[in-house]
């Protein structure tokens, strides 16, 4: 039986920050370079059992954000027939 490594990216190291009187927090050049948090880009902050854990927030897809905002009550049937041209009692 055959094992191959997979690389893993450790970010185990220690990287320290101050935090300010108005509880900003700068996050380290390298950090931010690596996982690719840009200037203005939004991100999240949770906590896990005593640990603060950031995320970087993903930009939506245009059709994401659109999704759910029209208010048809017909079902995708009748939505297909509609669009087919057929008539609703040939369904």
């Amino acid at each position: 039986m055959r094992f191959e490594s997979v690389p893993v990216i450790s970010y185990s190291f220690s990287m320290k920050s101050r935090v300010t009187d108005r509880g900003q927090v700068t996050i380290p050049k390298e950090l931010r370079d690596r996982l690719g948090i840009r200037p203005g880009q939004i991100v999240e902050f949770s906590e896990d059992r005593g640990t603060i854990v950031l995320r970087r927030r993903m930009a939506t897809h245009p059709v994401d954000e659109l999704y759910g905002i029209l208010e048809d009550a017909s079902s995708s049937d009748e939505l297909l027939a509609i669009l087919r041209g057929q008539a609703a009692d040939e369904l």
